[in-house]
């Protein structure tokens, strides 16, 4: 059985999560209405992890006896900027994901609950990779500057992204 603190952390994070996907969703919008098909296309990816990472801490949680209780969720904004004020956005997200994901761990180990602190490693090791997904683009904008020739490579390339969920968990039976 979960205890009350950490089942009310983790539908806290479940929350932050869903949060995270209607923002990435909204990016997505914002950026398909600009024909930044490839940014929204890794915008959307970016989407459909987010809703994998809250299904993920979902399953968790009834697994362990916890309760779901799902929260409102604030509306992301609809204005982004231009490419690289937008990616900047994702990555100062990302760094309060990450610290979100530091004080459930905390928590966790608060409660001398071992069952979570191993399950949590696996979104410890997850933000340290959206960090630095979100870095590199900077980095490439960065060096595009304001060349649309640039934007539309690095656009060209971000279309190739796909989802690509986790390797299905043994079963249960």
């Amino acid at each position: 059985m979960i205890s009350s603190r950490m089942q009310k952390a983790i539908n806290n994070q479940i929350q932050a999560e869903m949060y995270s996907a209607n923002l990435y969703l909204a990016m997505s919008g914002y950026t398909m209405a600009q024909n930044l098909k490839g940014f929204a296309n890794w915008l959307r990816v970016q989407y459909q992890e987010e809703t994998m990472h809250a299904l993920k801490l979902v399953d968790y949680l009834l697994n362990r006896g916890g309760e779901l209780e799902l929260k409102p969720i604030d509306a992301p904004p609809t204005e982004f900027g231009k490419p690289a004020e937008l990616f900047e956005k994702v990555l100062a997200h990302e760094q309060d994901v990450t610290g979100l994901i530091n004080k459930l761990y905390e928590v966790a180990v608060e409660e001398k609950d071992i069952a979570t602190q191993i399950f949590l490693q696996w979104y410890v090791t997850e933000q340290v990779e959206e960090e630095a997904s979100a870095s590199e683009i900077i980095e490439q904008l960065r060096m595009i500057g304001d060349k649309n020739s640039g934007i539309f490579f690095l656009d060209k390339e971000l279309a190739q992204r796909t989802f690509q969920p986790p390797a299905a968990e043994p079963s249960k039976n």
